[in-house]
């Protein structure tokens, strides 16, 4: 494979995103008409994930990682229940789209190259899958939901029952899927380390026109089955015994640093460290009762609310957050965990940078963006005077930034 080669055409295709993807999937759905009923009624978020995807290969084309992450996304994908027939059929169609999305940037290298790096990228795909199975693994879980508590309007804390062992470290997410909304998953952090009986608990908000969320909020209830995902995700414990330690959450990111401090209240009960719990109003701060019972396990943990004064606009919060931060010292000896918004999460991370934290001690998950699509540079003038930033993958997307 060339990367410069596969790098440049991507470019070329990238600028007619939108137009590629339509034109893929209608292929793939022409050419295969089986393959329609595996996809969700809106494909508008699908559509945004298959780029996302594409871009994380293209961009990390010689980091060693990226075999270890194509496994993953092969053994997530077996809850889609991708076939070799249909790892074949998406290699034809995603070909086809970008030689109509590259015009005369699709020279016979160019289709060379791809051909290579798609046959490379499905094959550790399939190798993950295969690995997962053989392994034992369920392409899912079926959960029932045991208990279902709301919190306001937006917010429900739901207690999940897996029907197998589903194992897995505190911090990490799971993506879930409900009949309720058919071919649709979204991901949700788990709220707790592992607990003696099984139980799982997942602290969904609802997004404002998120057919998941509302489901998962208004509709559903006790006796209810619901499906889960093999877990991922990065926000996992890293750091040593003794180690100093900064938790910073927003809205729902409070599940997966709960997660971590309940870990550490079991492992490390002397630990030192602060921790920020952000809401965009009081009504909001669910999670208080569960943080005052950590800090008794927890003695070296302060913790700091901070909410947007009454009758002030929703992001006051995240500019109270960024002055308390300003008024903290010993950023470079802090790992920092951080969950939250997209949008929260990037800048709260770029004011620890500035602050003299270790990029590499900055601690969040990367997941693809489901947001909509977005007007790109159109000429080669345009393109030299702005280059445009990737749009199409979003390091820490979780919900819209007004959820908070």
């Amino acid at each position: 494979m060339d990367p410069q080669l596969l790098r440049s055409t991507f470019a070329v295709v990238e600028r007619r995103a939108e137009h590629a993807v339509t034109f893929f999937y209608s292929h793939l759905f022409w050419h295969n008409p089986g393959v329609r009923e595996l996809f969700p009624e809106d494909m508008l978020p699908q559509k945004d994930r298959l780029f996302a995807a594409l871009t994380h290969v293209v961009t990390h084309l010689e980091d060693p990682g990226l075999g270890v992450y194509l496994g993953q996304l092969g053994r997530d994908h077996r809850k889609f229940l991708a076939s070799p027939a249909l790892y074949a059929g998406v290699g034809q169609s995603l070909l086809a789209a970008f030689a109509h999305a590259a015009g005369s940037a699709w020279t016979v290298e160019a289709e060379k190259a791809w051909t290579e790096a798609y046959g490379l990228v499905a094959d550790l795909m399939q190798a993950g899958a295969a690995e997962a199975a053989g392994a034992g693994e369920p392409a899912w879980w079926d959960a029932d939901v045991v208990r279902h508590e709301r919190y306001g309007d937006d917010l429900a804390v739901l207690t999940l029952r897996p029907r197998q062992p589903l194992p897995f470290r505190p911090g990490q997410y799971v993506s879930v899927s409900s009949l309720r909304v058919p071919r649709v998953w979204r991901t949700y952090s788990l709220a707790d380390a592992p607990r003696p009986d099984g139980t799982v608990e997942l602290h969904v908000s609802r997004i404002r026109g998120g057919a998941m969320s509302t489901a998962l909020v208004d509709e559903t209830g006790p006796g209810e089955v619901l499906r889960l995902s093999a877990p991922g995700g990065a926000l996992t414990a890293r750091t040593a015994p003794g180690g100093l330690r900064t938790y910073i959450c927003g809205g729902t990111g409070w599940a997966p640093v709960r997660a971590l401090l309940v870990e550490a209240a079991e492992a490390e009960p002397g630990l030192e460290g602060r921790l920020f719990v952000v809401a965009r109003a009081k009504e909001y701060l669910y999670g208080r009762e569960d943080v005052e019972l950590l800090k008794e396990l927890l003695p070296g943990l302060h913790a700091t609310y901070i909410t947007a004064a009454p009758r002030q606009r929703r992001d006051q919060a995240t500019e109270r957050l960024l002055q308390a931060l300003q008024a903290c010292g010993r950023w470079p000896e802090h790992d920092v965990y951080l969950a939250g918004p997209p949008a929260f999460v990037t800048e709260v991370r770029e004011v620890l940078e500035e602050l003299g934290t270790d990029p590499a001690r900055i601690h969040h998950d990367a997941l693809p963006s489901v947001g909509r699509f977005t007007t790109r540079p159109s000429t080669a003038a345009e393109r030299l005077l702005g280059p445009p930033t990737p749009l199409w993958h979003n390091p820490g997307a979780r919900a819209p930034r007004d959820q908070l």
